[in-house]
């Protein structure tokens, strides 16, 4: 793929909302929700890669998930370590790159080394990055980003005078990526909570009614349409205002 081809794809982020209340709605419990949510999250890849998609980040496990009853979250990261498992040879012969933000050191030790992996293994695939935010939560990314922008300024690598944007977006864990073009959310919810909060500061929002393992291709090609459709100022105005 050319340069300019990639340039006018898109990086599409992904609030993936709803699997509780799925499984509720069929008098499921709601593990039987998040397994339905891994279909979905394949069933998304694989329409993204026919679409004008170069990035796509999830929001898999936010750092406020920590909250939820331990059986639950047993449950979400036996579901992480058979994705991880499961799906890399697939993803890697797609040419699909793996990338994890989030904060590392708060997951199982077993499912840091499976990360490790896959990122190791993908990392010079081309054809879709596949971001996966886990144990993630803007406000700390931002927090993390200002203390390492402070240590190197203690260290005498940085001038605090020289610190713009480009600066502090280099030191986030999304470093190197393009900023989303759209965050989409499903379930019918309408905020961002707490996800990429920096990098969404000039992206279009799609709220969609949609619960998460019920998302299929077909509701992302509707999101990208809708997107193409708006007109991206970037505070400016139009040449006919």
């Amino acid at each position: 793929m050319s340069e300019a081809e990639q340039s006018s794809k898109l990086h599409i982020a992904i609030i993936m909302d709803g699997n509780g209340r799925w499984a509720a709605a069929k008098g499921l419990p709601r593990t039987m929700g998040h397994r339905a949510g891994i279909e979905a999250v394949r069933r998304t890849l694989k329409a993204a890669r026919d679409l004008p998609v170069s990035h796509l980040t999830l929001y898999s496990f936010s750092s406020e998930n920590w909250r939820r009853p331990a059986s639950e979250i047993g449950e979400l990261m036996g579901l992480l370590r058979f994705y991880l498992r499961s799906e890399l040879a697939t993803l890697h012969k797609e040419g699909v790159r793996i990338k994890v933000i989030g904060e590392r050191r708060k997951l199982p030790s077993d499912i840091v080394d499976l990360i490790h992996h896959a990122e190791d293994l993908t990392q010079d695939n081309k054809a879709l990055t596949l971001t996966l935010a886990l144990s993630y939560g803007g406000r700390q990314e931002i927090a993390n980003a200002a203390q390492r922008l402070a240590k190197a300024v203690e260290r005498g690598e940085l001038r605090a005078e020289a610190i713009d944007e480009h600066v502090v977006q280099s030191f986030l864990s999304t470093g190197g990526m393009p900023d989303p073009d759209l965050v989409i959310r499903t379930s019918g919810e309408k905020r961002i909570s707490n996800f990429l909060l920096w990098q969404s500061a000039y992206a279009e929002f799609v709220f969609l009614d949609v619960l998460w393992p019920d998302f299929s291709g077909e509701h992302l090609a509707q999101a990208i349409g809708e997107f193409q459709r708006r007109d991206r100022r970037y505070g400016a105005t139009t040449h006919s205002a």
